[in-house]
């Protein structure tokens, strides 16, 4: 299994899941003393890549291959966030949301997609966010790097059915890690409480054992999506009222 993003946060969390499930994970990260310690630490295979970099994805997926000679699941968890109003986003912090949010996912699977369907057997997993389901002001181009991915997983889920490849999509809301120091302001909300990535990861793993599609944690936050579907005039009036 590869694992991207493994070099913290939710990513290293899914590694040391995956591993204490007995499963054999390359744990692929940018930054090389963080991915190889998380992975070393789990008993996993460190692998390092810039997922930003227009070769960084197909480069990795080649190289996760020669290792192991197939992937049979890709866990892509790698992403980056930036918060602010449109107009202030740097352009070049634009070009990186989109390469490795939405970009690198896309171009790994495309890349490990065959060596499963002619197989018969995989699963591709994708981390979202529930921004993708619903928008979150000054968060627009983040929001819609994860609706991107959403709506991809179902694209491709129609598109391989019956194939024995599974496609799934992991959503959760805010989680307690440093992406949101790292994205430019912390997370500073009383509610909802941001979930352990220790969570998250159990979710993750759930799509890959049971072969669930889709997953947002906490699941009351499924909710939200619903009422923006079914009631958008009075769920835009309550996000602007409640954020």
């Amino acid at each position: 299994m590869l694992v991207t993003g493994a070099s913290g946060g939710i990513g290293a969390a899914v590694v040391a899941e995956l591993v204490a499930r007995g499963a054999v994970v390359l744990a692929a990260g940018r930054d090389p003393a963080a991915t190889r310690r998380v992975a070393v630490g789990a008993g996993a295979l460190p692998l390092v890549a810039d997922l930003a970099g227009p070769d960084g994805p197909a480069a990795l997926a080649a190289e996760a291959t020669a290792v192991r000679g197939r992937v049979d699941a890709l866990v892509a968890g790698a992403g980056i966030g930036w918060r602010g109003a449109l107009p202030d986003m740097p352009a070049d912090r634009v070009d990186q949301l989109l390469a490795v949010n939405l970009r690198a996912p896309i171009t790994l699977t495309r890349a490990l997609l065959p060596g499963m369907l002619g197989r018969g057997c995989g699963r591709v997993t994708l981390l979202a966010s529930i921004a993708g389901l619903t928008g979150v002001a000054n968060e627009s181009v983040y929001a819609a790097t994860k609706a991107g991915l959403i709506v991809f997983a179902e694209s491709l889920r129609l598109e391989i059915a019956g194939t024995g490849v599974g496609v799934a999509v992991v959503s959760p809301g805010a989680f307690g890690t440093d992406f949101f120091a790292r994205r430019g302001t912390p997370y500073d909300r009383r509610f909802p409480r941001p979930v352990h990535p220790d969570r998250v990861a159990r979710a993750v793993v759930a799509t890959l054992e049971r072969e669930r599609d889709e997953v947002v944690v906490p699941r009351w936050l499924a909710v939200a999506p619903r009422v923006r579907a079914l009631a958008p005039r009075a769920y835009r009036s309550l996000a602007r009222r409640f954020g």
